[in-house]
């Protein structure tokens, strides 16, 4: 889950800060006690606040709910720029805090607010922090359309964490995927998989759970290695990917069939993850692969015939329009006898006895030769402005060395009168 990250976090400076105190032996320095000035800071109660907070969140105690509406409470009273660290740390927790006892949509209309004042306050950390808050809110309710009216009219601050950052673009990933803009998606998915820490381990494991997916609807095959070896976690890791493993197979073979059971043997697994409505979708992809493999195995063929080797039943629709549709998108070289209800494969062609092979070397060395030019035309002609400024200066020292040398001239003929 995206949360993930955040639980890296604190577990690792939990156990850095065991170490180091174990690592000093009888010899450490006791620490200095908080002065009185110091307990009556404001960091100070946030930072307290946010200790009891994931005290109770480890325990999975209800009554976090009620420390993080506290917290928040009393954070508003203050308006000072050291508390925006831990503000926004806060706020993740107590979104957290509800999404685990089932109440993510209460803290809704919490979150909005808390997002308009760090707008107002230019608290960037708690615009970036709440803004994804709300992204996973509308997500985890399937809703899609808010979530995108939220992201394009709210302002990114300048200035994001890396951490902030990858959860963003794993978001704007899935709702570019809901959306069919499926390169978009993969482009988001696949730059917050390069970002994510390596500690973040479910993270890590979630994104690959929707490249897979995605890259299926592009019509591209993962590779076996990127779903098993290639994945960190150990075998849980394994397991938790085996229904898309098993998906992939099913999409390369283009068998319906197989497709169907996998669809319906991990159907559980696919509604968890969220990606039930994206698998439902790749049941066109299996259709073509299937029917590419079809017209090149057979040069005709029944329609009836074809309509038993991909295992389309009664409720598919008409055989005849599934292979039209397929042929009209390119997908299969063939044509269809409406008479006889057959479908005839075109005869394949050998590629290098057309002007394709000519037609690609044409554009790669006109692309080198666009390149070449561009250098050439950047290194011969400098830009104006520094033109005009090496012209300036040229002339100024060319009109000093006219002066110069008519003094010069003056003195020597002042030398001559005497």
């Amino acid at each position: 889950m995206a949360d993930v990250a955040e639980g890296g976090e604190a577990s690792a400076t939990k156990d850095d800060t065991a170490g180091d105190n174990a690592g000093d032996g009888a010899n450490a320095v006791p620490p200095t006690p908080p002065t009185p000035a110091q307990r009556e800071l404001p960091e100070t109660e946030a930072y307290s606040h946010l200790l009891v907070l994931l005290l109770l969140l480890d325990a999975n105690d209800p009554e976090c709910k009620a420390a993080s509406v506290a917290a928040l409470n009393r954070l508003s009273q203050f308006n000072r720029r050291t508390l925006d660290a831990l503000q926004a740390r806060i706020v993740f927790y107590y979104s957290l805090a509800h999404e685990r006892f089932g109440e993510l949509a209460e803290v809704r209309p919490s979150l909005l607010a808390l997002h308009r004042v760090a707008a107002l306050r230019f608290d960037e950390m708690g615009q970036e922090t709440i803004l994804n808050l709300l992204m996973r809110n509308y997500l985890h309710y399937n809703m899609y359309d808010q979530a995108e009216k939220l992201r394009s009219k709210a302002q990114l601050p300048a200035s994001r964490s890396n951490q902030q950052q990858c959860r963003y673009l794993y978001y704007l990933g899935r709702i570019r995927a809901i959306q069919l803009e499926y390169s978009d998606a993969k482009e988001c998915l696949t730059q917050a998989h390069r970002k994510a820490p390596k500690l973040a381990k479910g993270f890590a494991l979630e994104l690959t759970k929707w490249i897979t997916v995605v890259r299926l609807l592009l019509g591209e095959i993962p590779e076996k290695k990127d779903l098993t070896t290639a994945v960190s976690g150990g075998a849980a890791a394994q397991r938790a990917l085996l229904p898309y493993l098993e998906l992939t197979g099913a999409v390369r073979l283009g068998d319906l069939e197989k497709f169907r059971a996998v669809q319906e043997a991990h159907e559980a697994a696919f509604r968890a993850d969220k990606t039930t409505n994206l698998v439902t979708r790749l049941r066109r992809n299996v259709i073509r692969t299937g029917l590419r493999r079809v017209s090149l195995a057979y040069s005709a063929i029944s329609l009836d015939d074809v309509a038993q080797k991909l295992g389309l039943g009664e409720g598919d629709g008409d055989v005849e329009f599934v292979v039209a549709k397929a042929i009209r998108d390119g997908g299969i070289d063939a044509t269809i006898d409406h008479d006889a209800r057959t479908m005839h494969s075109s005869d394949a062609t050998d590629v290098y006895s057309t002007g394709e092979p000519q037609a690609a070397f044409h554009a790669r060395i006109a692309f080198c030769l666009d390149t070449h030019n561009e250098a050439v035309k950047a290194m011969r002609y400098p830009d104006k402005v520094k033109k005009g400024k090496g012209d300036g200066e040229r002339k100024s020292a060319k009109d000093r060395d006219l002066e110069e040398l008519a003094m010069h001239i003056m003195d020597e003929d002042e030398m001559d009168e005497f």
